[in-house]
């Protein structure tokens, strides 16, 4: 057979481990494997009649070429947040600006389904069963094409843990750990001059992140994407906190995603192929609210990116090596469909239709005190390692 690869939507430690595993896999079982450069753009882009655009968007992929692609993070492979289904005018390539690809539309008339150019260049390359890696996002493309009838197994990766179906996402492990590691050290300069801190998390739709950040690094405050937070309410409880601490300080973590009551999200720039605008800011703006309402020094730090930088931990690594050989061990069985997942604990695999079914969110009523804005975990018995 010959097996494609890519990586789609934010990248995340453990890609590259995940990748060199199937890779590895593959090849000891006498398979080709083949890397999809830069996401589903590099379906998009691939013009059959330009070999240069294959040397851009395709990559043999064999032992020698991912040796070593497992000591970093991020994905060697490129991603993009291209959907080959929602196309804007303005990212069509020039080779397909013509009336004979121009004559599918989606819902919104400016957008283009380039979805049989992407079947046309999978089938010419001659790829037997493709695996996506990604997000909710990049996966309901894969989606698209099960549905279309080709053959598709998918791996979950998202740092905000929110694929629908699965415990874990590839990425999650580390995203905690980096946050905890950074929030214990803004402590230093927090606590040195007496300040609140505000710490904005990544996490659009899903405050898992910050709860388990906050959760683990012992936080103060924690505000989630869940629940619409009032910040004079806020301030008073930071002020108690700061006051019943010896140093005279307090931390607060933030998503992204979080908004006051009655407000909005914060979002800004245009809106990408899935329909998400970028988001920042609201721990600014939560940070100048409670610096208006306390008269206190506050510390803002958003730190986003920091968050999926650098090597995996070893969460990460376990995870992505057997989430790949489970995605290999379908594939060579012949099961087509099919997400692999950590559910109650053990790995296990679902129809990919499950991944755009429903929403993973944080149970607030299990684990969120919404009155106290922090973390509410008392019972774990009988609960899975990431309380969900």
């Amino acid at each position: 057979m010959k097996i494609g690869i890519l990586t789609g939507g934010g990248d995340v430690p453990g890609l590259n481990a995940c990748i060199k595993a199937a890779v590895m896999r593959a090849n000891e079982e006498g398979h080709e494997m083949v890397g999809i450069r830069r996401g589903w753009r590099g379906l998009l882009n691939l013009n059959l009649d330009d070999p240069e655009t294959r040397t851009t968007y395709i990559a043999p992929l064999n032992r020698q070429v991912v040796r070593a692609i497992d000591r970093t993070g991020g994905t060697f492979l490129h991603s993009s947040r291209t959907n080959p289904s929602k196309v804007k005018p303005k990212d069509v390539p020039a080779f397909l600006r013509d009336p004979e690809h121009l004559d599918a539309e989606v819902h919104d008339p400016r957008l283009r389904d380039f979805t049989p150019h992407v079947l046309k260049n999978l089938e010419a390359l001659g790829v037997d069963v493709l695996i996506p890696i990604g997000g909710d996002d990049t996966l309901s493309y894969g989606q698209r094409l099960h549905s279309e009838g080709f053959p598709v197994v998918a791996i979950p990766k998202t740092m905000d843990n929110d694929v629908y179906g699965t415990d874990y996402c590839i990425g999650f492990g580390t995203a905690v750990t980096r946050s905890v590691q950074y929030i214990h050290q803004l402590r230093t300069s927090t606590g040195s001059h007496e300040r609140i801190a505000v710490i904005e998390l990544f996490g659009r739709n899903s405050g898992e992140t910050s709860l388990i950040s906050s959760y683990l690094a012992g936080v103060d405050r924690a505000v989630i994407s869940e629940v619409p937070f009032d910040p004079e309410k806020l301030a008073d409880l930071v002020m108690r906190d700061k006051r019943a601490n010896p140093s005279n300080y307090a931390m607060v973590t933030i998503s992204e995603g979080a908004h006051m009551v009655g407000g909005k999200v914060i979002e800004y720039g245009e809106a990408d192929a899935y329909g998400h605008r970028k988001l920042g800011g609201i721990g600014q703006i939560t940070g100048e609210a409670l610096q208006k309402l306390t008269g206190e020094n506050i510390i803002y730090q958003q730190l986003s990116y920091l968050m999926r930088t650098g090597a995996p931990d070893a969460l990460d690594l376990m995870v992505a090596h057997n989430f790949a050989n489970l995605a290999l061990d379908l594939i060579l069985s012949g099961t087509r469909g099919r997400m692999v997942a950590l559910r109650d604990g053990a790995y296990t695999h679902i129809p990919m239709s499950q991944v755009t079914s429903g929403v993973k969110r944080v149970d607030v009523d299990e684990l969120y005190d919404a009155n106290e804005y922090r973390p509410k975990v008392r019972h774990v018995l009988g609960k899975p390692m990431f309380l969900y």
